[in-house]
């Protein structure tokens, strides 16, 4: 399956440059994100944009394939990457600031994604593993309990421009609250790679 790794927006909020390419357990956070997608058998292209130059020629160095995005914001560059891509079956869409994701992970929400049978899925964390209160900003019930979306989804590319319906995987996975956006998340990012390798 295909996994786009959306690293295209501006990061301000962590002010150590380009989010993607900031260092975490000695690497940067997209190169972890890219191989727990390709360990799990997926094909990585990087969306990036303008506001993300180094990014860039980082994965032009790494023979990563990118699309280049408008930079417009999530939603759209992603749709603007699936259109580009002309991609029509299932695909993987990430953030790449989930540097402690690892292919075990992915594994499961593609199962749990063909199993269920629906057009797309997105993945949620349980609010009591969350360490950033921001994430309290998005949180919704999903099956009783009260959670905010991991940053992967599953869609469909025929369909990309449209809802689609979904499965909502709720995953209590403490590997997927390592979101990083400020530089508390980042230590304590650092702090679990020395704690627990790789």
């Amino acid at each position: 399956m295909l996994a786009l790794i959306m690293a295209g927006g501006r990061g301000s909020r962590l002010n150590l440059g380009e989010k993607p390419l900031v260092s975490v357990g000695g690497k940067p956070m997209i190169a972890r994100v890219i191989e727990a997608f390709r360990s799990s058998g997926c094909k990585v292209v990087v969306v990036a944009s303008e506001n993300t130059p180094m990014t860039r020629n980082w994965c032009r160095t790494m023979k990563i394939d990118i699309v280049l995005s408008d930079g417009l914001g999530y939603i759209e560059d992603m749709v603007a990457a699936v259109t580009d891509l002309e991609e029509t079956g299932p695909l993987f869409v990430s953030v790449s600031d989930i540097p402690c994701v690892n292919a075990r992970i992915i594994k499961k929400i593609g199962t749990a994604y063909e199993n269920a049978g629906k057009d797309a899925c997105s993945t949620w964390i349980p609010v009591t593993l969350a360490r950033n209160p921001r994430d309290s900003e998005y949180v919704e019930q999903v099956d009783g309990v009260d959670a905010y979306p991991a940053g992967i989804n599953i869609l469909r590319g025929d369909i990309i421009s449209r809802p689609q319906e979904e499965i909502r995987l709720l995953l209590a996975e403490k590997r997927l609250a390592h979101n990083i956006n400020t530089r508390a998340d980042l230590r304590y990012a650092d702090t679990f790679f020395r704690e627990h390798g790789e």
